[in-house]
């Protein structure tokens, strides 16, 4: 049971991670989105598709070297790729509900931009959470997350004692 527990603690601090992160991105969006609209005369849907994609990238910078910088490094052309296809996913599923409320009903006062831009980033990143740590930010064999986040010293310290040869049966140690 208590190995259940600590996984479970595991998953609780990631998603507090990933909810401070994505907090501050939602904050980065929001400014964002209201900038530009007060700024310029962009329509809404396109004023939020430049405030989504400067919170992407905002966030894979937290998401890499905050949330998730124990996980796997190794490949990072694919995790950027497969950042910018599940964002760009969420991107469709944030701004198509936008999109629907103020083309398909008219809904389009600051408002209800705000209100159902938000419903978007909130609908959006239950599916971004469940991408980028199942594809994404790939978890490390657990010997090898432990020397990530405690130093290069420990990981070589890991890497000897995993390379010493196991005693044959029969044969007397020390």
């Amino acid at each position: 049971m208590a190995h259940g527990s600590s996984g479970l603690r595991r998953v609780v601090r990631e998603l507090a991670k990933f909810g401070a992160v994505g907090g501050a991105g939602l904050l980065v969006n929001l400014g964002v989105f209201n900038l530009v609209r007060h700024l310029t005369d962009l329509q809404v849907v396109r004023a939020s598709v430049i405030a989504t994609v400067v919170a992407i990238a905002f966030n894979y910078v937290g998401f890499r070297y905050f949330t998730y910088r124990d996980r796997d490094k190794s490949g990072r052309t694919k995790e950027m790729t497969l950042f910018l296809l599940f964002s760009a996913v969420g991107l469709v599923i944030e701004n198509g509900l936008l999109f629907a409320a103020t083309y398909g009903f008219g809904w389009d006062s600051p408002l209800q931009s705000n209100v159902f831009k938000f419903v978007g980033i909130g609908i959006a990143t239950l599916f971004r959470f469940w991408s980028y740590r199942t594809w994404v930010f790939r978890a490390l064999p657990t010997q090898e997350a432990v020397a990530a986040v405690a130093g290069p010293e420990s990981f070589l310290t890991v890497t000897e004692q995993s390379r010493k040869p196991e005693p044959r049966a029969g044969t007397r140690v020390g």
